[in-house]
């Protein structure tokens, strides 16, 4: 045997690597394991192998790592996985590491659809999933495509839907802007949160019959044993909670739970393998222990946990205040910044207005004194006349005078004398209706000047009154179990552990929890408006059977916590006899 054993221990984001010696324990390599992690939450976990049979197994820590079915390769394969679910993740898990983990286990069983999460669901969680890993969303980091390699969705959901690769990324691109200020850490727990409202969510199924024969499921979790029929795995019909058990035990493939209910028969069923029941037995004590230790007061280890979890949460989110604090200070300068630049450029573009609007009055007012220049010329133009005409009036009437004393003087040229009067009377009259004219004219033209000169007082006043105008000043804007040891005997096959009920302190009645969606207004219009939006785009004959359940629970009303009041109804011996009955 090799002094040191290889061993590759993979986390759900990372590879670690040990050396052994063939004398280590399963607790001591465990030890190791977690040592590294930086895990203290260590009840919750364990390592997983598949054995010489291909079954995945869960390593047993009070037996030696070579003693044990184990594949012999080098370096032997270990898996650390979850083994045991809190009830309530936001009131159990004390350490950021552990919601981590748990967080990335969750995340891939639903994402490989080990766990059905509805078409909805899957979207806001797949926002919350970004949010843990991009932080807020910021639109000169996330541009579009950020999303492009993201595994984000079950191919399920992708499939029973009439939408592209982009349009999935834009919708939860607009469920992550909505989540801005919550920390990664929130994020994994609200994730978490919603995440263990999900039927198959924490359940470890196997394969059993009852002394009928009738194929059926038993699923172990947290709040105790339940059966679903052979088609259902989201709705259990009968339970039996972890108060009600005193015993577990199986021989062979016959496993038997004893009630602590006397007047009630010992629940049997029978598995196809040995190995399965002694699975059954494990999970069965351990979530045991860890329901009977969540109903007493926490361990002084516990007590110590949670005093520095808080102390470092609240350090983080001072940290994060200051942080978002500084940001939005810089975002208020950057904006007050923006609005100085946006008010320069307006006082630019006034300022160019401005001269724009001076240059075409100084056209206008060129124009406008040009076209007097003209009318004052054509003005003087018509005077000129006027009063040349008005000479030559006046001539002829001192002509027609001189005719008149000559016509006086020679009377006897009378007659020439008459003709050349009558044509000066004739001129006379041509020349007045002439003068008649050019007055009217120049009135005309006087009238026209006049106007003219009002225009030009107008446009002065108008030029003046501009230039005066003072510039209006800028705009301001203001600126977000404790059990019995057993021993293997390979003999009988055969093994049994008491499941003591201690005095419990504070029991909580997980009969009466409601779901997240219940709870959170938020959240359940969330999930409303998503539903609505993915039922116009879904192809209902993509429907998986788990859909088709799942539809019916929501028309009936059912969940996860009201399904699991109803099938707890009656004694236990009526639920054994109804098990039985199936």
């Amino acid at each position: 045997m090799p002094k040191t054993i290889n061993i590759r221990v993979t986390t759900m984001d990372a590879e670690l690597q040990f050396s052994i010696n063939p004398n280590t324990t399963g607790q001591q390599l465990y030890e190791e394991v977690v040592g590294m992690v930086g895990l203290r939450e260590v009840w919750y976990f364990g390592l997983l192998y598949t054995d010489t049979k291909g079954f995945h197994t869960w390593l047993k820590f009070n037996k030696k790592v070579t003693a044990q079915d184990i594949k012999k390769e080098s370096p032997i394969q270990f898996r650390f996985r979850a083994k045991f679910y809190p009830e309530d993740v936001a009131e159990e898990l004390i350490q950021d590491i552990t919601q981590k983990l748990f967080f990335m286990q969750v995340k891939e069983a639903i994402l490989t659809d080990e766990v059905y999460c509805p078409p909805e669901s899957a979207v806001l969680l797949a926002s919350y999933a970004v949010q843990a890993k991009f932080g807020d969303f910021d639109k000169e980091t996330h541009r579009n495509g950020y999303l492009a390699q993201e595994h984000l969705l079950p191919k399920r959901v992708l499939d029973q839907h009439k939408l592209s690769k982009e349009q999935w990324e834009q919708r939860v691109q607009t469920w992550h802007e909505e989540h801005r200020a919550i920390s990664k850490e929130d994020a994994m727990l609200e994730y978490l949160k919603i995440s263990q409202d999900l039927e198959m969510y924490g359940v470890n199924f196997f394969e059993i019959k009852n002394r009928k024969g009738t194929e059926l499921w038993l699923g172990v979790d947290a709040l105790g044993l339940n059966i679903y029929e052979k088609e259902d795995r989201l709705t259990p019909k009968i339970g039996f909670p972890w108060s009600e058990i005193r015993n577990v035990s199986f021989s062979d493939k016959k496993f038997s739970i004893k009630p602590i209910d006397k007047k009630a028969p010992d629940f049997v069923f029978y598995a196809p393998r040995i190995r399965m029941n002694k699975r059954i037995l494990a999970l069965s004590m351990g979530n045991h222990e860890l329901y009977m230790r969540r109903r007493k007061p926490d361990s002084i280890e516990v007590q110590q946990m949670k005093t520095k979890a808080k102390e470092e949460r609240l350090q983080k989110q001072l940290e994060r205040a200051q942080l978002e604090n500084e940001k939005r200070k810089r975002e208020a300068m950057e904006r007050e910044k923006e609005q100085m630049e946006r008010e320069k450029k307006d006082l630019m573009l006034r300022l160019y207005e401005f001269e724009e609007t001076t240059k075409k009055a100084e056209r206008d007012l060129q124009e406008q004194l040009e076209r007097a220049a003209c009318l004052e010329e054509e003005r003087r133009r018509v005077e000129m006349d006027a009063a040349r005409l008005e000479a030559e009036r006046q001539a002829a009437l001192l002509a027609k005078e001189e005719l008149a004393r000559q016509a006086e003087i020679q009377l006897e040229s009378h007659e020439r004398l008459a003709a050349e009067l009558a044509e000066y009377t004739a001129k006379i009259a041509l020349l007045e209706e002439a003068k008649r004219t050019q007055e009217e004219e120049a009135e005309n033209w006087q009238s026209r000047a006049r106007v003219v000169e009002e225009d030009l007082l107008k446009t002065r006043e108008e030029l003046h009154m501009v230039m005066a105008a003072p510039a209006a000043p800028p705009s301001s804007d203001s600126s977000h179990s404790s059990h019995s040891d057993h021993e293997e005997n390979e003999e009988n096959n055969s093994y049994s552990a008491e499941l003591h009920q201690q005095d419990i302190h504070d029991h909580r009645q997980e009969e009466d929890r409601i779901t997240e969606a219940e709870k959170n207004k938020r959240i359940k219009e969330q999930l409303m408006s998503l539903s609505e939006e993915l039922a116009q785009t879904r192809d209902d004959t993509r429907k998986t059977q788990n859909d088709l359940l799942h539809t019916e629970n929501v028309r009936a009303g059912r969940d996860k916590y009201k399904t699991l009041r109803q099938i707890r109804m009656g004694n236990t011996k009526q639920r054994v006899d109804e098990f039985e009955a199936l």
